[in-house]
């Protein structure tokens, strides 16, 4: 058996690996949400495994008679010659190590290795294991995105006493409305009062309890819950209760009388007056009658409405009883109410996702089923100091000597296609300040976009087929003052090239237009 300053000090060495190995997890880059709940959930377990320790790094430092029988035992004895308890260690060792001889020095750092590379180990490997993290959730939760209230929803709608059947969407944003009020209010007081009522809430508490400690594993959420259940109990204590309070309403009177008529003697109700008048000429009512009549007190009816001190006895028992009765549901209602609250995010995911699957037809939920099925690429390696392997980067880049341009999907065109298209022709336009076309195609579509349109009009030119090919701005002034002089000024008189319609629907130009407005002809 290992001395206790030992196990003390071997301890605080595995805690030290422990944070150093928490650090590497937390510092890994998380490309995808996949990869971000995967680290999560290795940290959580790291967590686990360094409370342990320190729970039992507690409990050893506690222990004050094991440590000083352990000093005063390695102490210097009183003979100084006096070796035995020495040699008795040296042999208890010797005798250890000779029974087993072929084992590790450092198993715990080597377990620990083996547990932050085992995605390592797994890309090697042929047979394709599952992830123990997707295990953890349904195919409808989506890895933890979204969460499965399906189940719920139909419990819902299956409450007693409920005002409305929902849809799943309606659902959805009833528990989103818990962010500004306490969940469920849109039910009716006789629902919420209901042992369904219970039940539906227990059950909803239990999964989103389960759900966020599985998507969101380094929360404390034992903690959350504890205190949201301070707060109600403070909420409970004040006596604002009223929505959990049973209200005891005698039925309906008339009279004075409870429904029916009561007969005293024979201490029975009777629905009907034909049937009441029918009994009273039995025997049995006769002898009853006759009793009654010695005694001192009729007895009461007990349908009927109590006496005052009886009444306020018990109502206030009543009162008690029923609002302790129904705290299991205020309180299983509270909790859901602050767990909805954290979990707001994934709920408006679930929203979305509803939404957006309702909108795809059946062979694209199919397709999208497939996707999700197929397993991840895994993400690229990188050396220590983060920049990209060599390897990785001459295989994505593309092999182009040619210079060719790409196409569709990314890759050079062929280079008969090139050739057939003149794409190794240059066209340069001066108008265009220089710009480059390749091709003739591109070149002669380019006339009529607003680059040249923008480099006529700079030039004070209309961007008219007259100057169609003309690509050096003194050809293209040249060409503007021949035109100019066979009387072509049409082209540099905007009025007479734009049209204008009265509303007779005759048409013509600016010019001629204004000036029939202005003589009052138009």
């Amino acid at each position: 058996m290992d001395s206790i300053i030992e196990v003390q000090r071997q301890t605080h060495e595995e805690v030290e690996h422990l944070e150093r190995a928490l650090y590497n997890v937390l510092a890994k880059p998380q490309s995808t949400h996949q990869v971000r709940l995967q680290n999560e959930h290795k940290a959580s377990q790291l967590l686990d495994r360094i409370h342990s320790r320190i729970v039992t790094l507690s409990n050893l430092y506690e222990d004050q008679d094991a440590r000083k029988s352990e000093i005063d035992s390695i102490s210097a004895p009183v003979r100084q010659d006096d070796l035995s308890a020495f040699y008795e260690r040296l042999g208890r060792i010797t005798e250890h190590h000779t029974k087993y001889p072929d084992s590790d020095v450092g198993g715990f750092e080597l377990e620990l290795a083996a547990f932050l590379d085992d995605d390592q180990e797994l890309e090697d490997e042929e047979f394709e294991q599952d992830d123990p993290v997707a295990l953890l959730f349904s195919g409808e939760e989506g890895y933890g995105k979204y969460l499965d209230l399906y189940a719920n929803h139909t419990t819902y709608n299956n409450l007693k006493h409920i005002a409305r059947r929902l849809a799943y969407l309606q659902y959805l944003d009833v528990l989103l409305a818990a962010q500004s009020q306490p969940v469920h209010q849109e039910l009716p007081k006789e629902c919420k009062l209901h042992r369904d009522y219970e039940l539906y809430i227990r059950a909803l508490h239990t999964y989103l309890t389960s759900f966020m400690k599985r998507s969101q594993p380094l929360v404390d959420v034992e903690s959350q819950q504890r205190e949201a259940e301070e707060q109600f109990a403070k909420y409970w204590e004040s006596g604002d209760t009223e929505e959990w309070e049973q209200s005891q309403q005698p039925k309906a009177l008339e009279n004075g009388n409870s429904e029916g008529i009561w007969c005293a003697a024979c201490q029975k109700m009777y629905s009907k007056q034909t049937v009441y008048d029918a009994h009273l000429s039995s025997k049995k009512h006769i002898k009853a009658a006759q009793k009654q009549a010695t005694a001192d007190v009729p007895p009461a009816n007990p349908n009927g409405p109590p006496s005052s001190g009886n009444a306020h006895q018990n109502g206030e028992s009543s009162h008690g009883a029923g609002k302790d009765k129904h705290r299991t549901a205020a309180l299983f209602t509270h909790l859901c109410t602050q767990l909805l609250r954290e979990l707001a995010p994934a709920l408006n995911e679930t929203k979305s996702n509803v939404e957006r699957r309702f909108s795809l037809t059946a062979r694209e939920r199919e397709q999208e089923l497939l996707e999700q099925s197929k397993k991840p690429p895994p993400p690229a390696k990188t050396p220590g100091n983060g920049e990209p392997a060599e390897e990785e980067e001459e295989e994505e880049r593309i092999y182009n000597p040619l210079k060719l341009p790409l196409g569709w999907d990314g890759k050079p065109i062929p280079y008969w296609l090139y050739k057939l298209h003149g794409l190794g022709v240059e066209y340069r336009c001066e108008i265009c300040s220089d710009h480059v076309y390749m091709g003739r195609k591109n070149f002669e579509r380019h006339f009529q976009e607003s680059r040249h349109a923008f480099g006529m009009r700079a030039l004070g030119l209309p961007n008219t087929k007259h100057f169609h090919e003309i690509t050096r701005i003194e050809d293209a002034l040249a060409l503007a003052e021949k035109l100019k002089r066979e009387g072509r000024n049409e082209i540099f008189e905007q009025e007479t090239m734009e049209e204008l319609e009265d509303e007779e629907g005759n048409v013509y130009n600016r010019k001629t237009y204004e000036d029939l407005k202005k003589q009052g002809l138009i």
